[in-house]
């Protein structure tokens, strides 16, 4: 197989490699732990692979032999609209164990399924059908196509935003209902999805150095923006892998605005809830609730009875201990 090595061919099949190497290692650890999480981590780094694959086997020598530039033009390796519905998945299976890839998931993917079966159908049009270049007569590789750059990276900006907004209501539902919020509040995700908004940043920042420097619009240019993304997507990969933290509040959540979301009691509530509305407990996260004057008979009756639990029952060894399994002791 032809591989021509020189810097940037050399320097992205190091993260090439790597990537792929940590991509089955979550992918392992996923199935070992029988972890969603890294389940899906494996995906989004396996798809940052693919998405610098072009440019390294670019330098490599494949867009100017054949039959590999072929190969290139109508395999699709930058899936565009798969990155921001994979991160979002990966960012709700880790902060919730009731998440489950259902009907509705599938719709995020539908834009990526299109265009892989556009692919298929150009395979199918100029190879076997009318057996000349139909689809590919201008010689352009059809994942670098403007309007698919341009709507895949909407569809990610798109999805990090609604990520964003994910974590904030999971940041305030754990303040609410667990008493070791501080310890769930997840700084990773916090790390990741900064290090997602920095990809994005860098796309941004090409174009408009762009406009000024326009050789980092050429082929060999673009280079220092896949070496930047690939930096980034191996840190994501290291860090991602070395993270154990595990939730354990199972909860359905709302992402409209002026919605209470559904806390469910547990997971097996949560798979298949068809119950009262006493089986759950709604919390309302979008309101603030209003100020109450200190009823001092209040605080008489139940401060005794909460340093009781404290001192008998030693309810603060319970790490998992929520504040409604409290109010239910109490």
């Amino acid at each position: 197989m032809r591989f021509d090595f020189g810097f940037f061919s050399s320097l992205l099949l190091i993260f090439f490699v790597h990537g792929l190497v940590y991509a089955v290692l979550l992918l392992r650890k996923g199935i070992i732990n029988q972890s969603t999480p890294e389940k899906w981590l494996s995906l989004f780094i396996f798809l940052c692979v693919l998405f610098i694959a072009p440019w390294m086997l670019g330098f490599a020598g494949w867009y100017d032999n054949q039959p590999y530039r072929e190969i290139l033009f109508y395999t699709p390796l930058q899936h565009l609209f798969f990155i921001g519905p994979v991160m979002f998945f990966y960012v709700r299976s880790l902060l919730n164990p009731s998440f489950s890839f259902g009907k509705k998931e599938w719709l995020h993917l539908l834009p990526g399924v299109l265009y892989l079966l556009y692919s298929v159908v150009m395979v199918v049009a100029d190879k076997l059908i009318l057996k000349e270049a139909y689809f590919l007569a201008d010689g352009m590789d059809r994942d670098f196509d403007n309007w698919y750059q341009k709507l895949g990276f909407a569809s990610m900006l798109f999805y990090f935003f609604i990520t964003i907004r994910y974590y904030n209501l999971y940041k305030k539902l754990m303040v609410q209902v667990v008493s070791y919020a501080d310890v769930v509040l997840f700084k990773w995700v916090k790390r990741f999805l900064i290090a997602f908004l920095m990809m994005q940043l860098l796309n941004i920042g090409f174009e408009i150095f762009g406009s000024f420097f326009p050789a980092l619009k050429t082929y060999a240019g673009s280079a220092w923006f896949f070496l930047a993304f690939a930096v980034i997507f191996y840190y994501i990969a290291i860090t991602g892998y070395s993270n154990a933290i595990v939730t354990k509040v199972p909860f359905q959540l709302n992402l409209l605005p002026n919605k209470p979301m559904l806390l469910l009691t547990n997971s097996s509530v949560l798979n298949n809830y068809t119950g009262n509305i006493e089986d759950v407990e709604i919390i309302d996260i979008e309101t603030t609730p209003p100020e109450k004057k200190e009823d001092k008979d209040f605080i008489a009756t139940w401060k005794p009875k909460i340093i009781e639990l404290l001192q008998k029952e030693k309810i603060y060894e319970n790490a998992e201990l929520s504040l409604s399994q409290m109010a239910k002791m109490l």
